[in-house]
């Protein structure tokens, strides 16, 4: 029996998507949704990670920003993601 997948939300800062909800599975994005935002571009980002792993996710889009923001949809996907493995982290323990 495989394990279901776990889907977390994220309240973003700073940017025009307010909330973005991530679909994981063994370390791997399955989907993502996000409300507000440039919805083209959100797709092409969601289009994008679907199947990548969680830590090359966080690895390419860390630290991008929009315009003069001090960061952007992509870096907050990236904040979401660290905030998953770090809270993964210690429940494990």
């Amino acid at each position: 029996m495989t394990e279901q997948a776990e889907v977390i939300q994220y309240q973003t800062f700073g940017t025009c998507c307010q909330v973005m909800q991530v679909a994981i599975k063994d370390g791997k994005i399955l989907d993502a949704e996000f409300y507000g935002g440039c919805h083209g571009n959100l797709q092409g980002i969601k289009s994008l990670i679907r199947g990548m792993s969680v830590d090359e996710v966080i690895e390419r889009l860390q630290g991008i920003k929009c315009g003069p923001k001090p960061t952007s949809c992509p870096d907050q996907l990236a904040k979401c993601l660290v905030e998953y493995k770090q809270k993964s982290l210690t429940q494990s323990k």
